[in-house]
């Protein structure tokens, strides 16, 4: 009976493990985008596009707008992983499968929600890219 608690508690510690290294990834991801984040910021605010270019503004805007939202839902993800390390502690400790099983699915939702965040910020970051490439201004040589 000891060394069936003894391999459930191992396997408990290397299911913790594997979710770690799940938030952890997460969290580098997160990292990154916030980089990116920061310098497509600075791109939207700066005064390198052709002022000529139509509707210009009102794109801009819609960018800006958007970038804000990635950044509340990047932020309120962090939060989620930050929470769920901490209840991690506790489902490496605990044997009881019910809770187990509470815990992966609550792993599985906020997986679902950081790759939602960093793909909906992948696909806003090409956007912008692909549009910022066709109006810079472009320096003539001297």
């Amino acid at each position: 009976m000891v060394m069936q608690n003894k391999f459930t508690k191992e396997k408990q510690v290397k299911k913790g493990e594997e979710l770690h290294w799940d938030s952890q990834q997460w969290k580098s991801h997160l990292c990154l985008m916030q980089d990116e984040l920061m310098f497509i910021d600075r791109l939207l605010n700066s005064y390198i596009f052709e002022p000529n270019t139509p509707n210009l503004f009102e794109r801009l805007r819609d960018y800006q707008s958007r970038l804000g939202k990635a950044k509340a839902y990047r932020q309120d993800v962090v939060k989620m992983i930050a929470r769920h390390e901490r209840d991690l502690g506790g489902m490496m400790e605990c044997t009881d499968t019910n809770f187990d099983m509470t815990y992966y699915q609550k792993h599985k939702k906020i997986k679902a929600e950081a790759v939602n965040c960093i793909e909906t910020f992948q696909n806003l970051k090409t956007e912008v890219f692909n549009y910022a490439g066709g109006i810079l201004k472009q320096r003539k040589p001297h």
